[in-house]
């Protein structure tokens, strides 16, 4: 998709950045509402939980062009590297035009990685189906950005200006702006609540019965006693019929269940509702961090009208993962294996652990994470980063190679975006992942859920499989509220 002339150097087309900002609410809803109707839009965030991580909602559709790399060809990051030098810009240097900090997402590439592109890191089995046939990697190009930053309350519009267009980046601008007003125009439909302890199995189908993810779990364990691995990510894939506008659960999702790392990805043949937690990997000014989540417990709406029941339940459960020393030692071996990933692209003696494990609470669980960090070595490109840490060790397990193989032999289903990444790649170098859990795929009016948990040792399938099912509610609860609703 193009838009007019673009001239190209020999090296890059290059850009100029424009902005504007608008001091006035934002109707986050509305907002969502209006771009769930754009050709091929991309939303990250759109929620109040954005204030909490890395501060910015945005906004973006009708991209320039669309990159696919597809299951059977070869040299994807060849072909990605191309891709993402395509475009430079030219004026971004710090903060001379009045944005805010370094890190703002001010045009380029968004979209997503699916997990079976590690088949192309490392050399893996494939005998998973693939039945979504989805791309290992699908990016947009956008030229024009809306970015809502929760801290100070203001709007940017952003606009890329490209040598040789017909369209000025005024009229971007003005385009981007007349979206932002004719939201202020609109009121989203509230989002009926669900009963997450209630949910309607009957019409769920899994990839999986109970009693094989079981045997699974016991055939893993027997992989560790063997000393093959520590632990690995096993997971099942729950599937409902979906006839409702796939915007609709991404505000079901933003509402009830608000995520600091949530994305809605429209690709035509196929719709992203990610309600992630976890963020992947964030590059700003040459440094990366990763935060890996390993531990889940339960967390109930204290504002129900028995609340003090509720708030004793959450307080045990929140203590039992804080001192659970199989979720610390999960948890530690993953620390552990970032660590050694990120120290294959960055700088000797940067590498470190940011912050230890903590307990972090969310609307419907609490997580343990940590954060791990260091400085990039000088010409490290992106696809070096992704080649490095892609997929992300938290569901992969460690040895993450060995876990990996583990994961082909026993989930019968290719997981697809699911424990990909879901984000955006900057043309200024600016980076910003998340890991594809608690994670919707809405395609041919049916929705795919997958949930999944680290199998160590100690690891008991009976529980194992309740925590699937308790990470899988408030994911087949908002499918099940809208769907009815339609």
């Amino acid at each position: 998709m193009t838009t007019g002339t673009v001239v190209k150097t020999d090296k890059y087309i290059p850009c100029k950045l424009h902005s504007k900002i608008i001091r006035a609410p934002i109707n986050l809803p509305a907002l969502n509402e209006i771009f769930g109707g754009q050709e091929s839009a991309s939303i990250l965030g759109g929620n109040v939980a954005k204030a909490d991580v890395d501060r910015f909602s945005y906004w973006a559709a009708e991209p320039k062009e669309i990159f696919e790399f597809k299951a059977g060809q070869k040299d994807p990051f060849a072909k990605l590297q191309k891709v993402l030098t395509k475009y430079k810009i030219e004026n971004h240097q710090g903060n001379h035009i009045g944005l805010p900090l370094q890190g703002i997402f001010c045009g380029g590439w968004v979209g997503y990685f699916s997990y079976e592109l590690g088949r192309h890191i490392e050399k893996l089995p494939e005998t998973t189906i693939d039945d979504l046939e989805m791309p290992l990697i699908r990016l947009c190009f956008y030229d024009r950005i809306i970015a809502y930053d929760h801290i100070e309350g203001a709007c940017w519009l952003l606009a890329l200006e490209l040598p040789g267009e017909a369209e000025t980046p005024g009229a971007k601008l003005a385009g981007l702006e007349r979206l932002v007003a004719e939201s202020q125009k609109i009121r989203a439909q509230q989002p009926v609540p669900a009963d997450l302890e209630n949910i309607d199995f009957s019409q769920i189908r899994c990839n999986m019965d109970k009693d094989y993810y079981i045997q699974a779990v016991k055939k893993i364990k027997h992989y560790i006693y063997e000393g093959d691995i520590y632990q690995v990510n096993f997971s099942q894939r729950f599937e409902s019929d979906y006839d409702a506008n796939p915007i609709d659960v991404y505000h079901w999702q933003n509402h009830y269940n608000p995520s600091g790392y949530a994305a809605y990805i429209d690709s035509g043949s196929h719709h992203i509702v990610s309600a992630s937690p976890e963020m992947f990997m964030v590059v700003a000014d040459g440094f990366i961090q990763t935060k890996p989540i390993k531990g889940t417990r339960l967390r109930l709406n204290e504002t129900d009208p028995v609340g003090r029941k509720i708030r004793q339940i959450n307080a045990k459960n929140f203590h039992e993962l804080l001192h659970s020393e199989k979720e610390r030692a999960e948890l530690n071996m993953i620390i552990d294996l970032e660590r050694n990933d990120v120290a294959r692209i960055c700088e000797p003696g940067t590498r470190r652990v940011i912050q230890s494990r903590t307990i972090e609470s969310y609307p419907t669980v609490f997580h343990a994470v940590a954060t791990v960090g260091g400085q990039l070595r000088k010409g490290t490109t992106f696809c070096d980063i992704l080649k490095a840490m892609f997929p992300g060790g938290s569901i992969t397990g460690a040895p993450k190679i060995r876990s990996m193989e583990i994961i082909d032999e026993t989930e019968p289903t290719a997981r697809g975006v699911y424990t990909g990444s879901i984000g955006f790649v900057g043309i200024d170098g600016s980076v910003c992942l998340n890991i594809a859990i608690r994670t919707i795929i809405i395609k041919a009016q049916k929705a795919f859920a997958q949930t999944g948990g680290g199998i160590v040792a100690d690891s008991d399938p009976e529980a194992e499989w309740q925590e699937t099912i308790t990470k899988a509610r408030a994911l087949l609860a908002g499918i099940q509220s809208v769907t009815r609703r339609a």
